[in-house]
This record gives structure tokens, sequence and C-alpha cells, in this order.
């Protein structure tokens, strides 16, 4: 992840298991799972951190590189992976490194699924991180693009009465998030069109954590039968409209497209 998520990590890792952070994990996860097709797949996950998503796809029989700049979360990674049986270890390649440089550290068309969740947010200009995801993401491949909804940045500071910033939100797109940490939203519209320009075509777009989001950051996860209406609201409210477009978070499953035996290019829309 970039370095501009440093400070935050702290915080970040604190709350691990807390709800705001299971909701988000798990709505994730379902949404992606409805777009995976049949695998295995190469899975890259930029920005992995402590590796929610990396322990999950691999478990489901994926190939999975996690990558993210965090010596300490990787190590967190690591400890986890290595309490998996052999054959979940085996799927698993932890890499050290800036998301700035994957097409240094990987191969064009290397992998069949690319994970930027919670990522772009951290960096001023996204345009070089989406083309180099663009690169690395084989044709047909899916990218699973998890980023702040710039469209709802005002709900957040509006419900809790911080009227300055909701007036900023309106206009502008740079914010304080809960780890204290400067970062960026964006607009649904600016990305599916900047994704285009790369020959990514978004397939379907979610809201994740419509009605958690202002849940105090040690809520804790209630037990099973609560968390399962929890997050059963929330997945549909993700899928819903207007509710999703007021969600914290914006969730986009782009396509690559698929290039045709002549070396044209088909996209299906």
């Amino acid at each position: 992840m970039s370095s501009k998520f440093a400070p935050g990590e702290g915080p970040w890792r604190a709350r691990m298991g807390t709800l705001r952070q299971v909701v988000r994990q798990e709505l994730v996860a379902r949404q992606l799972a409805a777009h995976l097709g049949e695998g295995p797949h190469r899975v890259l996950d930029v920005g992995c951190g402590q590796g929610t998503q990396v322990l999950r796809l691999a478990r489901l029989g994926h190939r999975v590189t996690a990558l993210d700049a965090s010596p300490t979360l990787l190590r967190d990674l690591a400890e986890a992976v290595a309490e998996e049986p052999q054959t979940i270890r085996d799927r698993v390649t932890i890499v050290e490194g800036d998301a700035e440089n994957i097409t240094d550290l990987f191969t064009p068309d290397s992998f069949d699924v690319v994970l930027c969740q919670g990522v772009l947010m951290y960096f001023s200009d996204p345009a070089p991180l989406l083309a180099a995801l663009a690169e690395v993401l084989a044709p047909g491949g899916l990218l699973s693009l998890l980023v702040r909804n710039g469209d709802g940045l005002a709900m957040r500071p509006g419900l809790q009465g911080d009227w300055p910033s909701a007036r900023a939100a309106f206009t502008g797109l740079e914010y304080g998030n809960r780890i204290g940490v400067s970062a960026r939203a964006d607009r649904r519209a600016d990305l599916t069109s900047a994704l285009a320009g790369h020959g990514l075509v978004v397939d379907a777009w979610y809201g994740v954590r419509v009605f958690t989001d202002l849940a105090s950051d040690d809520a804790p996860v209630p037990d099973g039968n609560l968390l399962a209406e929890i997050l059963d609201c929330e997945q549909r409210a993700g899928a819903t409209d207007p509710y999703r477009s007021v969600a914290a978070l914006t969730h986009l499953l782009a396509r690559a497209d698929q290039p045709c035996a002549t070396g044209a290019v088909t996209v299906s829309r």
C-alpha cells in the first residue's frame, strides 16, 4: 500500500475484527464471489494488508500473490498463513513492495483477477496506478476496485453533525479518515471513464457499509444471528438503489477487454 497509509497502520491493526471491518471484508468477499466464475485463478491482491481476502481466496483454491509495502502487515499475514493446511499455504505468495511498482514486479497479463481494495484513496493521482493494474491483468480478467465513495462523501460528517466537513465534501474529494490519515474519494462516473480508457469495462458496482458506517471504531461483532441480519441488510442495500449510492465505499467490478483472434479488441457491455 502507499506510504501515505503508514501513519494509520497502528489504528488499522487495532481495529481488525471490529464490526465495521468485518462488515467491509464480508461484503466485499460476497460481491466479488458473484463475479469470479470458475477457477482456480491467478490472483494479485495489491495493498493486501493483513490479508483477509488473500486467505479467503486461497481457501477457495485460487493461487494468490499478496503485495504490500508494510513489513508489519505482511508479518501478520505470514503468521496467519502459517496456521493454514499445507495445501493452502502453497497457494499464497507474499511479496513486499509498493503498489506503484507492480509493473516492475510482475509481467503484463500475469493475473486473472486483481484486487485493489482500500488503496486508491491514498494516491493523490490515481491514473498511474490504474494503468499499472490494467497492465498486469490478463485479457478477460477481473479487477476488484474498492474506493471511498465521492458521490456520498458528505453523508458521514452530515450525520455526525460536522457541518464544515459536510459542506466541503459537496465540492471536494479530500477528507480525513477514521485512522487519522488524509485521503481522497473517487466519484463512480470518473472512475468508470478512467477504467474504460485502459480497456476495462465495469460489469457491476456495489455499495459497502450503508448502515454500519457510523458504528464506533471499537464496536464489537455481535452474536451470530444478529451479525447475519446485519450482513443481510448490508448486502441488500449495497446492491439496491438508492442505498448503494450513499454507502461509505464503492466496489467496482471491471472486466478487461478480450482480444479477438485477429488482434482486434471486443468489448462486452
